[in-house]
């Protein structure tokens, strides 16, 4: 008995994986925090609470500005990320700060919920904060939901630099859209709307997550050097990799996870320039087709093959941008893709990143 009391204080659990387990199976912890689906998977960082794979989805929509969603099982997690989300209190914590003032009259998702409804849920709660408790001291939280911040920066792009590239407006609303997503304007409020009742329209089929590995001979933005990072696009969700700062040959090395939308979309990937006191000057764009990949995951799944194989490849050529063919392999059981990308609409660029999809069940 001893034991077990000493294993039920995360700080005497080693290991960041062996911790979270830990905390995973506190009360409070073992249902999802907005649906109340058993045993659940995955982390919003940003909150503080325990998800299950339907609403992680609807989390990542929101934007990592929102909701940084991590798997307690295919992410990597190091200590101090353990310790910020023990330092939140879990489930019934936040929920006692978040759904404060829930209207009695407001169902709240249960585990057979249709994707609408944890959608409008979900938006009202962490978004909107339409239940929050602001009456009483914040809950520590080492990531900041920024959306409550007024923005110090225009949403103006400068022509510097990107004045050759045609196509530049719409790429740069995705940049912009992202950074500055935490500043919107209440005369936005009615395309907001349009752009959630969209989302919450939406099924996911499975998840994709992205290693971007490194940029090779990136375009110069700050006189000798550039400052960069990458946003990754899939349907309405968005996000980020770190800045590295002076490097034209950056590694970043840095897995980000997607849900994978029903009708499945091109996989955007923009690349920037990070800049202080101006707008972020653009760096280059590329466009990924999944399908391929998606669709030889699915194929995975009803079969029995267990050996290390080819399973397809997406072959370059002028209607694409990849450097070579971009094969696709089945390894240890994953079904995952190398991919080398020549970046668009810039003078030169090349990023290499890895695909792996992973089927909903995980």
């Amino acid at each position: 008995m001893a034991t077990q009391h000493a294993n039920s204080d995360p700080k005497n659990v080693s290991g960041p994986r062996a911790r979270l387990e830990n905390l995973l199976r506190q009360p409070g912890n073992r249902h999802c925090a907005d649906c109340g689906s058993p045993d659940p998977k995955w982390v919003s960082l940003s909150t503080g609470v325990f998800i299950c794979i339907k609403c992680s989805g609807i989390h990542r929509s929101l934007g990592v500005h929102i909701s940084k969603v991590l798997s307690v099982k295919l992410d990597e997690w190091t200590n101090e990320q353990v310790d910020a989300l023990a330092e939140m209190g879990g489930n019934l914590a936040v929920n006692k700060k978040y759904e404060a003032y829930t209207p009695g009259n407001l169902k709240k998702p249960n585990p057979n919920s249709f994707i609408d409804e944890r959608s409008d849920f979900i938006r009202r709660k962490y978004e909107k904060l339409e239940f929050f408790n602001f009456d009483e001291q914040a809950l520590l939280c080492p990531y900041p939901a920024p959306h409550r911040r007024s923005s110090s920066s225009s949403t103006s792009s400068s022509s510097h630099d990107k004045k050759h590239y045609e196509k530049q407006a719409t790429r740069h609303r995705i940049g912009i859209a992202f950074r500055n997503s935490w500043g919107r304007k209440e005369s936005e409020s009615k395309n907001s709307k349009k752009a959630n009742s969209l989302v919450a329209m939406v099924e996911f089929v499975g998840l994709i997550k992205v290693n971007v590995v490194k940029g090779t001979n990136l375009a110069v933005r700050d006189v000798m050097t550039s400052d960069p990072y990458v946003i990754l696009a899939l349907g309405h969700q968005t996000v980020k990799t770190r800045v590295i700062k002076s490097n034209l040959n950056p590694v970043w090395n840095e897995s980000l996870m997607l849900s994978i939308p029903e009708n499945i979309p091109p996989l955007k990937v923009l690349v920037y320039d990070k800049d202080t006191f101006t707008t972020d000057d653009f760096m280059g764009d590329a466009e990924i087709d999944i399908q391929p990949l998606v669709t030889a995951a699915r194929a995975c799944e009803t079969s029995n093959i267990n050996e290390s194989m080819q399973l397809g490849k997406w072959v370059a050529g002028k209607d694409n941008t990849l450097v070579n063919d971009g094969i696709i392999t089945l390894v240890d059981g994953k079904v995952k893709q190398e991919i080398n990308l020549r970046l668009q609409n810039v003078e030169r660029g090349v990023l290499e990143i890895e695909l792996e999809c992973v089927p909903l069940t995980q």
